[in-house]
């Protein structure tokens, strides 16, 4: 890959690029501009020969700023798949802020990759000057990073134990919020659709009851993947075999959007019959109908502290870990009302059913 085709590529001129990429000028593009570039440059490994260029423009290399540094982002919750959108807008506010301080972010990874020997032979080869690991992780996957790096952040909703910087918000705490808001609104059988096992948001989900004095019923959970296949398929598993559900809390939007689908499918309507709250706010969350209440993760926050903690350890700023807490808010929308005691039940609508 040469300047050239990057430039045409991000659709701008080779000189653009290439003061983006010296930082000679701040403004010789817009910070989506820049971006664009930058991703480019970290899907194709580009590195600039900074020798050949210094001797090119006549300066010795101790007189130019250093090349710009890279950053290893790890998926460390999936195997395969990298476009979750709540991770791919800490990762987007990552970047751009990156991009300030003259990083890019040279590598992604699934946790998957990690343990492939020619991702060890990758990172050995062209070392990344700092690791994020965005999502909860084992103890395979912490032993794989800190064999990788020494400047390590991690960012998510789970507070680990792990010795890694970390900027986080607490999941136990968001789904606290979440159900204590829904009893608030008369609500006291919350169903829960999501994944279970080894699952803070269910562990939660459950201690949240508890606290509450409100009432757990396995069969008022569905153990479904956190995608909107998974939200739709422990819809209907729910709506045969619950009678008195009067609220669902999802494990996230993405379920939570299978969740509404079904719900129309069945003809149940939203909220009048079933309210259903969920975590994260992505995009998408205020423009389903109707608009779902979520709890909003400041996913933009959690991707520039990520970034700003782990410069911060690169520099030599810190050498104890840090743990970083970040607050959250209930966004009031339309998918949750309080307590309709003339609602339709799913009980009902079997019985019409059989008929």
């Amino acid at each position: 890959m040469t300047l050239k085709e990057i430039a045409k590529e991000a659709g701008v001129s080779v000189s653009t690029v290439s003061r983006v990429i010296n930082q000679e000028n701040t403004k010789a593009a817009s910070p989506k501009v820049q971006a664009r570039i930058w991703e480019i440059i970290r899907r194709t490994g580009y590195s600039p020969n900074k020798t050949a260029r210094n001797l090119k423009l006549g300066q010795s290399a101790e007189l130019r700023d250093p090349d710009p540094k890279s950053i290893a982002c790890v998926y460390a919750r999936t195997h395969t798949d990298m476009s979750d959108p709540f991770f791919s807008q800490i990762v987007k506010a990552l970047e751009l802020e990156a991009i300030k301080s003259r990083y890019f972010i040279r590598y992604s990874f699934t946790s998957q990759d990690l343990g492939r020997p020619e991702t060890a032979a990758q990172l050995t080869q062209f070392p990344a000057d700092g690791i994020v690991v965005l999502g909860r992780y084992d103890q395979r996957i912490a032993s794989l990073v800190s064999n990788l790096s020494k400047n390590v952040v991690y960012t998510g909703l789970i507070p680990m134990d792990f010795q890694f910087d970390q900027v986080v918000c607490d999941s136990s705490e968001i789904v606290y919020t979440a159900i204590s808001y829904l009893k608030s609104l008369g609500h006291s059988v919350i169903g829960y659709i999501g994944e279970q096992d080894k699952e803070p948001r269910f562990s939660g989900y459950k201690e949240a009851l508890s606290k509450l004095d409100l009432p757990f019923a396995q069969r008022n959970t569905a153990n479904v993947h956190q995608t909107s296949e998974g939200g739709y398929e422990g819809m209907k598993m729910l709506a045969r075999t619950c009678d008195d559900l009067s609220a669902i809390l999802c494990a996230n939007d993405r379920t939570a959007i299978g969740v509404l689908h079904a719900l129309k499918k069945l003809n149940f309507r939203v909220p009048e019959d079933i309210s259903v709250i969920s975590i994260d706010d992505i995009d998408i969350a205020q423009y389903m109908s109707p608009m779902l209440t979520t709890v909003h993760i400041p996913t933009d926050e959690l991707g520039k502290m990520a970034f700003k903690v782990l410069l911060d350890r690169v520099s030599g700023g810190h050498r104890m870990p840090l743990k970083t807490f970040l607050p959250y808010y209930i966004a009031k929308r339309d998918s949750c009302c309080p307590l309709n005691r003339d609602r339709r039940l799913f009980s009902t609508l079997r019985q019409q059913a059989s008929h």
